[in-house]
């Protein structure tokens, strides 16, 4: 979520905090977001009247669930650069209950690997503790630390030398709860750094200068990351003055409630249904033992499926469809729902706007006013059996404003019959909204606690199915030129490894079986400046048509697949498309598709991994692969066998093994942006204008089975990379072409697109009367054609009489090399590349001779 896009969501008018101001003489000093990010509440404690509300936590302030998570994300993110990719991996992630519960969470996940825990101030029998500590200034002091896995603070779980530790919480005050955390953790388990995360730094000048000498107390590094600072200048006697004000606003408002009761007793109540979301098995309900990135995959694989439950029970509601939907987390129970309801708004799409909050136990007083944050509030008593005892809670600014649906998201032990009770939760909840849903979590239970059984005791949940530890995809700058947002590369990195040979040497292993392509690189061809400058220039001629390829190619997929495609682009020449295909969509509908890069290789298939990470993180449904065209459409076949062959293997079931183009010449696939062939710049070069990134390798020496396949990022040839003036070049003519690209799409998917498998029929042809036997020395079309020229043992082109401009760069590069080009009719394709093949058994030429060389 962009800050544009969070600033949108969170300004108004009328700053939330001037009721506060205005009356008590309290100032949000800061920089120019503060105010966006923060309201001011007050609130009957005795240690702090104050109250910051957060515009974008999802506590009190209800607020769309991507503008939340995307919050926790990028601050994840900025913790992760700061440390590095090497030691984010051995991060661990800590946040506090109960505001920061979900906070932490989503930091955990902008960091990509890290496993996550939060305090709890929920005992569970049978978990020892592994600490504990107080919170000075809080209505609930008491947090507990409870990991399954005792060695999780330590090294994260993995038994190596202590990691890491990242602290999460909405707010750094005083300082005063992290850094004693902090403290009693280093004298359990020492380590060099610290990384403390907060959506605002509110310290005071003397509190700052703590920090320096904190780290120089315990001999540690210690770094703050925030996304915006300020202080609150608080007046002599705030406190006092704050509590008068709580005293005659209740008093005042306790008056009025009095006068309205009968009305309210009067008013209708909604429906209340139960939605089964089938959690997946052995995923804990949140990060109260403990959370893995393991878990995290499972997770986000699962997602979608209980979205759409929601919305299945939400359409079977009577009524018109809800179009404002809350999603309602309870207390600690923060991310599960705020992912709930990350999906929801997926599934729902513009047709229905979806905001998160969750219920709290922090009282805190309402004053419906613009200049106040906490606008309305329902109360009802604790439904979870809490070990201090019944009490009141609370969920703000739910009431009154205007949700057609309630999604209340509960854990097991939660599920009780206070939370039915006409004073309870959802009662309070139905007389406010039009229809009430009711989903319930497993409480997630460790192996080693004690049994449980009695009503209002947790649930255990069922037999742990932990899914296999998958590697994550490697990301820019630590791997390819592109931007980390732009491509998640599914590969392992083998830069350090030699894998180069010779082109010739290559050729003769790969003809006469004594190797696979994909078991060693071409040594990568550096353009004279002469075909540097005709890549340039046909760049320039053609980047319209690109757009307009590119443009139509999507609003396909996005009109057929959607609404949020998950693209995977088939590494490496469909990588710039992918790419291309998620900035339309960005720029076109202000959508963020995920873009991941993945390796198949013909004759061996797809990488079984990568599939299975992508099954573990998305709907394979959603997947769509891209490609940049098709010649004979070898690797449209390819990846066909290859789907059937991973689910006949017992691989998730749901890919669809279709692949959309840029062009598709040989009319091999349904979804393309144009059947013409020309020239596709990004087939002129190799790694240069593909994110530096070489051809995809598969080697039983290297690669396991369970590791992606390989590939080399060449970081030394950044001085010739031009893989981002090819991207920007294309989509600075997005807006020129999209009319044509309106028209196009939609005659497109009215049309019968059925693949006519043209090329396949004229590549047999010509491997027969050129005397070659063999489809795969055939390269039809420009792309192909100049792969040949550039990485393989040319013998001959056939170019399509009058091809003209098209084929300029294709004649540089016969000439270069010395093959001729023969000039043929009768071809559905530009041009042809024809492999040497002198080392095919039998191989003879179109006069019927052998063939003996080049």
């Amino acid at each position: 979520m962009s800050e544009r896009a969070t600033r949108e969501e969170t300004v108004d008018v009328v700053w939330s905090g001037s009721w506060v101001a205005e009356r008590l003489g309290v100032a949000l000093e800061g920089d120019g977001e503060l105010q966006e990010l923060l309201g001011l509440a007050l609130r009957r404690n005795p240690k702090r009247a104050h109250l910051l509300v957060s515009n974008v936590l999802g506590k009190h302030v209800p607020q769309r669930p991507s503008v939340v998570h995307g919050a926790g994300f990028e601050l994840g993110e900025r913790v992760r650069a700061l440390l590095g990719a090497q030691e984010a991996r051995r991060a661990v992630v800590l946040g506090y209950a109960e505001t920061a519960t979900g906070l932490g969470h989503a930091v955990a996940d902008g960091l990509r690997d890290a496993p996550y825990l939060h305090s709890t101030r929920r005992p569970v029998a049978g978990v020892e503790q592994a600490g504990g500590f107080e919170e000075a200034h809080s209505h609930a002091t008491s947090h507990l630390l409870l990991p399954e896995d005792r060695d999780l603070l330590a090294s994260g779980g993995t038994g190596a030398d202590a990691s890491v530790l990242v602290l999460v919480d909405d707010e750094f005050s005083t300082g005063n709860t992290v850094l004693n955390t902090i403290r009693a953790l280093h004298a359990l388990h020492p380590r060099e750094r610290y990384v403390i995360v907060a959506l605002v730094d509110m310290r005071s000048a003397g509190d700052r200068d703590r920090l320096a000498d904190f780290a120089a107390e315990i001999g540690a590094r210690v770094d703050l990351v925030t996304r915006s600072t300020g202080t609150v200048a608080l007046p002599d006697g705030v406190l006092e003055r704050g509590q008068a004000l709580v005293a005659a606003q209740e008093a005042e408002q306790a008056g009025r409630a009095e006068g309205s009761a009968g009305a309210a007793e009067d008013a209708d109540s909604a429906p209340v249904t139960r939605v089964d979301l089938d959690w997946p098995a052995g995923v804990p309900d949140g990060g109260r033992h403990g959370f893995t990135p393991a878990h995290r995959a499972a997770l986000e694989a699962a997602l979608p499926a209980m979205a759409d439950r929601i919305a299945a029970e939400l359409g079977d509601a009577a009524g018109p469809a809800p179009r404002h939907v809350l999603v309602l987390g309870f207390e600690e129970l923060m991310y599960a729902p705020l992912r709930l309801g990350t999906a929801l708004e997926a599934t729902l799409g513009a047709d229905a706007e979806v905001r998160y909050s969750t219920t709290t136990r922090s009282p805190v007083l309402a004053v419906d006013d613009p200049g106040y944050a906490i606008r309305t509030r329902l109360v009802f008593p604790a439904h979870d059996d809490p070990a201090d005892g019944p009490g009141d809670r609370y969920a703000y600014n739910v009431a009154g404003a205007g949700f057609d649906a309630v999604v209340a998201v509960v854990d097991s032990t939660a599920d009780t019959p206070a939370l039915h009770a006409p004073d309870g939760l959802l009662a309070r909840l139905a007389e406010h909204a039009g229809h009430v849903l009711l989903a319930v979590l497993p409480s997630y239970v460790p192996a080693t606690a004690a049994p449980t059984g009695a009503p209002g005791t947790p649930t255990p949940a069922p037999e742990r199915q932990e899914p296999a530890v998958l590697p994550e995809p490697l990301r820019g700058p630590d791997f390819s030129s592109y931007a980390p947002e732009d491509v998640g590369w599914l590969l392992q990195d083998l830069s350090d490894t030699e894998l180069e040979a010779p082109t010739e040497e290559r050729e003769e292993a790969i003809q006469s079986g004594g190797a696979h392509y994909a078991e060693s690189l071409p040594v990568e061809y550096q353009p004279s400046a002469e075909y540097q400058a005709l890549f340039t220039a046909a760049l320039d001629a053609s980047a319209a048509r690109i757009a307009r390829a590119v443009g139509t190619v999507t609003e396909t997929v996005l009109a057929e697949r959607g609404p949020r495609p998950v693209l995977v682009s088939l590494a490496r020449a469909g990588t710039p498309v992918g790419v291309l295909m998620r900035r339309w969509a960005q720029h076109r509908h202000g959508l963020d598709l995920p873009h991941y890069a993945i390796s198949i290789v013909r004759g061996r298939g797809i990488d079984a991994t990568a599939l299975r990470w992508l099954a573990a993180h998305h709907d394979p449904a959603d997947v769509v692969f891209v490609d940049g065209w098709t010649g004979k459409g070898a690797i449209t076949r390819e990846l066909a066998a290859a789907i059937t062959e991973f689910e006949a293997s017992g691989g998730p079931a749901g890919f669809d093994p279709e692949i959309s183009v840029l062009a598709d010449p040989g009319g091999c696939v349904r979804t393309y942006g144009t059947r013409e062939d020309f020239l596709i710049p990004s087939a002129c070069l190799n790694s240069t204008v593909s994110g530096l990134i070489s051809r995809t390798v598969l080697r039983a020496d290297l690669v396991g089975p369970d590791d992606f396949h390989g590939g080399k990022f060449y970081r030394e040839l950044a001085d010739s990379d031009v893989s981002g003036l090819f991207l920007d070049t294309i989509a600075a003519r997005f807006d020129e072409v999209a009319g044509q690209v309106e028209a196009e799409a939609k005659e497109l998917l009215a049309a019968d697109r059925a693949p006519t498998w043209e090329g396949w029929a004229a590549v047999e042809r010509i491997s027969e009367e050129y005397g070659i036997h063999d489809v795969n020395l055939v390269k039809p079309g420009v792309g192909e054609t100049t792969r040949v020229l550039l990485r393989r043992v040319p013998w001959k082109i056939l170019a399509k009489r009058g091809a003209g401009a098209d084929l300029e760069h294709i004649r540089l590069l016969a000439e270069q090399r010395g093959v001729p080009v023969e000039e043929v009719d009768d071809l559905p394709y530009s041009c042809v590349g024809l492999i040497h093949p002198r080392f095919t058994r039998g191989a003879t030429g179109a006069d019927g001779k052998a063939v003996q060389g080049a």
